[in-house]
């Protein structure tokens, strides 16, 4: 077996070529640029030796290996993502106190003859990563957007409080259409009421506001907001911002769930998991293959209680590792939420751990647990949920 390992970067490339076998360093480390030519370059040094059984492994970070891995896939290279994590405890454990890129392609090189600190990459993986970050992307706008909307009412408190006293839905179609023409109470109260009536029109079908102009201005007149020019002038931009935002994220939900209906994974045969959450949790744990049993991807989740012994002492409550991502922990706590709600086995379940004197929030983490072990039993055997499977 021959050992590629590459050593990646924003603008080139390290490789080494090892004999499995032997360890013999056959090329030794060069470089070679993250473009055609370079590409090119790599294949025409190890061409010879590419021939023959082989593996090829980059560290699993950041974005930097998605052109060279797509390049080699399409040459039919034998191609594996190797944790970065594992790359630096063993760094810590032979003693390496440089690093420096031609030192890290031979440790990949060398880290490719033990199965644990590799996975294979293709083309179905590809996928699951572009998916990933398809609901990455889709998460983070939606934190955006909860900081905004926050930052909105934060402007709101201070040039007219009294506004979320009205009896209207915050950020409905006539709020936001309303504040984006009038941010003060000072505005409101000297404007014409025929003005403030057609900025409450919304266009389209659907229930019209019940907030009356008149209402809107008799509260604007006895306002205790501040007449202030920066703080309105921030009101309409967050507003701009939440809106263009608003419909990135309807996008996206469209472009999630056509991947899910596409898909028809069964994790959303759970009751309570959306298409938007499955998902996300089917993105981020990627091939179920990789695990080869329940515990391991509840490690991987970052969801095991830490343990802490050192003699006779033996730390009875400790927190869960929180390794991994947070974008599958998140995703967990959201699901687990619906699922216990909708899921009789679930709820009880939750109920037995509160009974227990758990917290709310332990007892969630236990109840995440066994969502994990039954999302595995589901995709390792591609099965439909059924009650009957987690009693």
């Amino acid at each position: 077996m021959i050992n590629i390992g590459i050593d990646v970067s924003k603008f080139k490339y390290c490789a080494a070529v090892l004999d499995d076998k032997t360890g013999e360093v056959l090329i030794k480390p060069f470089f070679f640029t993250n473009d055609q030519k370079g590409f090119e370059l790599f294949c025409s040094k190890t061409k010879q030796y590419i021939r023959r059984k082989h593996s090829i492994g980059m560290e699993d970070t950041g974005h930097y290996m998605i052109n060279l891995t797509n390049f080699l896939l399409e040459k039919k290279f034998t191609v594996k993502y190797i944790n970065p994590r594992s790359t630096n405890l063993r760094r810590k454990e032979l003693g390496m106190s440089a690093k420096n890129d031609k030192k890290d392609a031979l440790l990949i090189a060398e880290m490719l003859s033990e199965k644990k600190f590799w996975r294979f990459v293709s083309k179905s993986s590809l996928e699951s990563d572009r998916l990933r970050e398809i609901t990455r992307l889709y998460h983070q706008l939606q934190e955006q957007q909860n900081q905004d909307m926050n930052r909105l009412q934060c402007a709101l408190d201070i040039v007219f409080p009294e506004v979320n006293t009205l009896s209207w839905t915050r950020y409905s179609k006539a709020y936001m259409q309303f504040l984006a023409a009038y941010s003060s109470a000072s505005s409101i109260a000297s404007e014409d009421i025929r003005n403030l009536r057609k900025a409450l029109k919304t266009d389209g079908r659907g229930r019209q506001c019940k907030v009356t102009a008149e209402e809107i201005k008799t509260l604007a007149k006895c306002s205790v907001g501040d007449d202030n020019i920066a703080v309105e002038l921030e009101v309409k931009s967050v507003i701009a911002l939440i809106n263009t935002r608003a419909e990135r994220i309807r996008v996206l939900e469209k472009k999630i769930e056509e991947f899910s209906r596409q898909l028809n994974s069964p994790i959303i045969s759970i009751p309570g998991i959306s298409h938007i959450t499955g998902m996300t949790i089917l993105a981020e744990i990627g091939d179920i293959k990789d695990f080869p049993e329940a515990a391991k991807l509840i490690s991987y989740a970052g969801m095991e209680p830490l343990v802490y012994q050192s003699g006779k002492y033996d730390a009875a409550h400790m927190p869960i590792s929180r390794h991994g991502s947070r974008y599958l922990r998140k995703a967990l706590y959201q699901a687990v939420f619906t699922v216990c709600k909708y899921e009789p086995t679930f709820q009880a379940y939750y109920t037995k751990k509160r009974n227990q004197g758990k917290t709310h929030r332990c007892a969630q983490g236990h109840c995440v647990r066994k969502l994990l072990r039954v999302i595995y039993k589901l995709l390792s055997n591609n099965l439909s949920f059924d009650t009957n499977l987690i009693h």
